[in-house]
């Protein structure tokens, strides 16, 4: 019976109508609850479409820190609020699908690569995150798709969804070392030279057509959006982040010393500048060097863990019901 709940139409079917089930819940919460299952952060999506719809920037809308892709991807979420959740419920199928691909190359049987898929596809957190609203599951896409491209050594495939990831967020950029290391003459189907061959060829034709790619993507939607948008794209996208110092809620290991730093603006080191060495150095190049060879997918797993439990921002949220009305306003 449980194999049979695995096989690819009852596992996608399954998962399909949890998120329909809640998007139904979360419609009756937001009408009757005054803690509501909508995120807020969809609102701000939402808001900032809504000025892509008139012409506007989606910047007008405060704290919205995203890419205007985003915006304009939504832009239906302006006469169709729950379009985006719809959006990114789907993504979260279609990434589990790429899943499911990428176990039944590695030779898993359909069932085993259906079990692992559920962890993701029945979890009822990742269904939650999406159908509230966080645009995370399109990360998860984008991950998936770059971890299936580079697998199936379509080298162009790959290098154009890294650079959407970047430009969409930032630390999809921590792979780009592990994915360079991966591809050796081995992972690559290539004839093996011999080692001083191989050193010295490091700079191999898919190793600098992968750089080449995924820039000229990155830097070409950055252009874009700079074009339409201005100054306040790379503000708000990207500087934003970079710069961001928050205390106040935060569970980093730097919190004391942000918090401290916070206190003493004319200092001269700041904490958050530091910040990023251990951070970097880790999720760059140790954890690379030590796993990417190894597997690709967990070297990405556990870059991505220190990258963000060596974040200098690691934040919680609480919000007051008597806000949820207003927040989203315009």
């Amino acid at each position: 019976m449980v194999s049979t709940l695995l096989r690819p139409t009852p596992l996608f079917l399954i998962a399909a109508l949890l998120r329909v089930a809640l998007l139904l819940y979360g419609t009756f919460q937001d009408a009757h609850s005054a803690i509501k299952y909508t995120d807020i952060d969809y609102l701000v999506f939402t808001d900032a479409s809504r000025y892509v719809w008139h012409a506007q920037s989606p910047y007008a809308r405060d704290t919205y820190r995203y890419t205007p892709l985003l915006a304009w991807l939504l832009v239906p979420t302006v006469s169709l609020f729950s379009f985006g959740k719809v959006v990114f419920a789907l993504a979260d199928l279609l990434a589990g699908w790429l899943i499911v691909r990428v176990l039944r190359r590695r030779g898993l049987p359909p069932e085993q690569a259906g079990a692992f898929a559920a962890l993701w596809l029945w979890n009822p957190m990742v269904a939650t995150i999406s159908t509230r609203g966080s645009s995370e599951g399109l990360l998860g896409v984008l991950t998936m798709a770059l971890v299936w491209a580079v697998e199936g050594r379509r080298v162009n495939v790959a290098a154009a969804v890294l650079g959407l990831g970047v430009h969409f967020k930032i630390y999809p950029c921590i792979w780009a070392p592990a994915i360079a290391w991966w591809m050796d003459d081995e992972h690559m189907q290539r004839k093996q030279a011999s080692p001083p061959a191989r050193l010295a060829g490091f700079l191999s034709r898919d190793r600098i057509q992968l750089a080449a790619v995924s820039l000229a993507t990155f830097m070409g939607l950055n252009v874009l959006m700079y074009a339409v948008y201005g100054h306040p794209f790379l503000v708000h996208t990207f500087f934003h982040h970079l710069t961001r110092v928050d205390h106040r809620h935060n569970f980093s290991p730097y919190n004391v010393l942000l918090y401290l730093a916070s206190s003493e603006p004319g200092t001269s080191l700041h904490a958050e500048s530091l910040a990023f060495l251990p951070q970097l150095s880790l999720s760059c190049v140790l954890i690379p060097l030590v796993l990417a060879k190894k597997d690709l997918a967990t070297c990405m797993m556990a870059q991505t863990f220190a990258f963000v439990t060596f974040n200098k921002v690691c934040t919680s949220q609480v919000r007051r019901p008597d806000t949820l009305a207003t927040v989203g306003g315009s």
